[in-house]
Formats: structure tokens, sequence, C-alpha cells
């Protein structure tokens, strides 16, 4: 089923027209399981850091990031990630078969606009976000005319879904901000083109984001 599954009265639409559609759920998960994942995920994960090139220098990757695969998840996947991955698999009717983790440590860590690499997901398939521990702010703007803007605060237990459609119009990002914020953790659930032969469990195969 390539199409977004409807969502219970609870959704918000950020967006909703031939340019794509992003739906927020503020209380996919109740608060105490939220806050059981974070801290399973928080400890279980082996959280890397990486860098990229920037202009003419190498800096530091903003966050810190981790990936598995779901098909099948490897022994060494965390029961939290598990129970997460057949939660958003069952509400949305979508065979995820990816999740790419985030750590923002705190209101330093971020992420710039971007839009998903489409050559690296199956077309028509949604991306799934389930946001946990600190609450963080994401802007999402229209890359052309009327260039709308829509600016949403992720929340622990949250689920954000973006269709495929959305990845050609719109940029999303996590900026930084001034205010002290705890530690979040985001899950990006996604329908990858092939899993690579030899890729390690573990092992993120692509850049990852949010």
């Amino acid at each position: 089923m390539s199409q977004l599954a409807l969502f219970d009265s609870r959704e918000t639409l950020l967006t909703n027209d031939e340019r794509g559609r992003i739906a927020y759920s503020a209380r996919f998960v109740d608060a105490a399981t939220a806050e059981a994942w974070f801290t399973e995920l928080r400890s279980a994960v082996e959280w890397r850091g990486e860098r990229r090139m920037m202009y003419d220098r190498e800096v530091d990757v903003p966050r810190l990031m981790g990936h598995f695969w779901l098909d099948p998840a490897p022994a060494s996947t965390p029961a939290a990630l598990l129970d997460a991955a057949c939660r958003v698999v069952d509400s949305l009717r979508v065979p995820f078969n990816s999740v790419g983790l985030n750590l923002y440590r705190d209101g330093r860590d971020s992420v710039a606009p971007h839009n998903d690499h489409l050559n690296e997901i199956r077309n028509g398939f949604p991306i799934a976000l389930v946001s946990l521990g600190a609450t963080r702010r994401m802007t999402i703007r229209a890359k052309a005319e009327p260039r709308t803007a829509v600016r949403v605060d992720l929340e622990p237990g949250s689920l954000l879904v973006m269709d495929y459609a959305s990845q050609l119009h719109y940029a999303h990002g996590v900026p930084k901000t001034a205010e002290r914020v705890g530690e979040r953790i985001s899950l990006a659930f996604r329908v990858r083109v092939q899993r690579p032969r030899t890729a390690p469990a573990g092992d993120a195969g692509s850049r990852l984001y949010r």
C-alpha cells in the first residue's frame, strides 16, 4: 500500500495539496511508552558521530546517529525499536524496512533544511518520524512559489508522516535553538530501495536525517 493510511481524529494536516501531504499526530504513543523507549534507546544504541565537508573544510555533523535494518531486524535490535516499528507499520500499513536514528544532545545539535534522497527510498512510500525526549521545532518550507512555511513542535511520542511527493516540493529541518532543551531522539522509518548485501547490522548505508 503506497499511499498514507487514514489517521485517527487526532492528526493535524500541515499540508495536503498537489505538492504533498504532511500529517502530524501529537499522541501516537502515550508519555510513559515514549519515555521508556527513549531511556532504552539512549543506552542501547551505539551512537556514532560523523564528519562532512562544508565549503572548504571538514566539520562535525551536529548530532549523533544510528541505523537498523528491519527486514529482518538483527538480533541486536533494541526491543524498544522493534516495538516502535511494529506500531508504525501497523498504523500506516506500510512495509518499512529501515530506521535511521538521530540523537540531539542539546540545542546546538540540528539538521539543516533538506529533503530525503529519493533515489534511496521506494517511489510512492511515505517517511514516518517518531520523536522521543525533548520537544524540538521542525520547519517545513516549500521550495517554489508560493513559498509557504510551517513550524511544528515535535513532542515526545508524536508521529510525523511525509508522503513521497512532499520530498519533491518541501524542505524540512530542525534548527539550532538558544533555549535550554534536553536530549531528543528521532526515529525515521523508510522503505529503502534495497538492502546492501555486505552491510553489517547497524550500518547506516547512506546519509541519515532528522
